[in-house]
């Protein structure tokens, strides 16, 4: 046996012979196991192209109608408050303008929308903060939230929160978490009526995400088995918190803004708000965190 293994050579003493053919074999479970795990791993998550936007609604029951009606229409619409405080609504993900403004053409034609707009891709929706406002509830919040406390900032925050605005334009995790701060405030429904537990808190994150150039997947549990896993105390802006009762059973997420707060849409239909990561209710029910950025 160790006559066929090894090989003496005068130059470099004894050698391994198999190599040649241990190499080639090493680099094919390479290739079928780690490789594929790891894109496994960003199963989902891809560039957004280019969006149709529509609408200047000043009610948001006039823009959730509206989303809906897109919706029914088998379109992945949502609704965003802009800085002039209306609402609008987006959908789509075309790899050229042409494609998109044809999408849209064809809507005009049909009657469903009177005119659009564009938006590129990498578009940076929203670029100044938001004050927030940390809403803390009681133990069943995400079914039946309430109570709202309003903290006083102090100065070393707000420095902090301009600085991450300043770095946003170079920070996609800044831009994250300041858009989904743009959301707080704004009573959630996506899907309708029909939508089902669960859904309209990744629905959400799902449109912060796309409002800032990313699409990532569409439930809870698979946007937790794509992204890089973040350990709670390396938290930062715009990384996906989850929550549930194992990584089996998730039933809410969330978007991390800083200072252990993080933005959520509590239950369909009702205000986006920031919360507290270690309020008892979710600090107990925390399962990982994800980075896409």
């Amino acid at each position: 046996m160790c006559k066929n293994f090894f090989t003496h050579s005068t130059t470099s003493g004894y050698y391994l012979k198999p190599m040649r053919r241990i190499l080639p074999i090493t680099l094919l479970l390479i290739l079928m196991f780690v490789l594929p795990s790891l894109a496994a791993r960003q199963s989902g998550i891809s560039r957004l192209g280019y969006a149709i936007q529509m609408g200047a609604f000043a009610d948001v029951k006039n823009a959730e109608r509206f989303t809906t009606r897109l919706q029914s229409k088998g379109l992945d619409a949502f609704y965003f408050r802009k800085d002039n405080g209306v609402y609008a609504v987006r959908f789509g993900d075309f790899p050229s303008k042409n494609k998109a403004r044809a999408q849209a053409d064809k809507l005009v034609a049909d009657r469903l929308i009177d005119s659009y707009y564009i938006a590129p891709p990498n578009e940076v929706v929203f670029s100044r903060p938001r004050e927030t406002v940390i809403q803390k509830s009681p133990p069943e919040e995400i079914r039946t939230p309430r109570e709202t406390l309003r903290p006083v900032v102090p100065k070393e925050s707000a420095a902090r929160t301009t600085s991450n605005t300043a770095k946003g334009e170079k920070d996609m995790g800044a831009i994250a978490a300041r858009t989904a701060e743009r959301f707080v405030g704004i009573p959630y429904r996506w899907g309708g009526e029909n939508v089902v537990d669960g859904m309209d808190c990744s629905g959400f994150v799902r449109a912060v995400y796309n409002l800032c150039g990313l699409s990532i997947p569409r439930t809870s549990r698979d946007q937790y088995k794509a992204g890089e896993s973040v350990a709670k105390g390396e938290l930062q802006d715009g990384d996906l918190i989850f929550f549930g009762s194992s990584e089996s059973s998730i039933n809410h997420v969330g978007i991390y803004v800083g200072n252990g707060r993080f933005v959520h849409a509590p239950r369909r239909g009702e205000e986006i708000r920031v919360t507290s990561v270690d309020e008892s209710y979710f600090e107990k029910r925390f399962i990982g965190a994800r980075r896409y950025f």
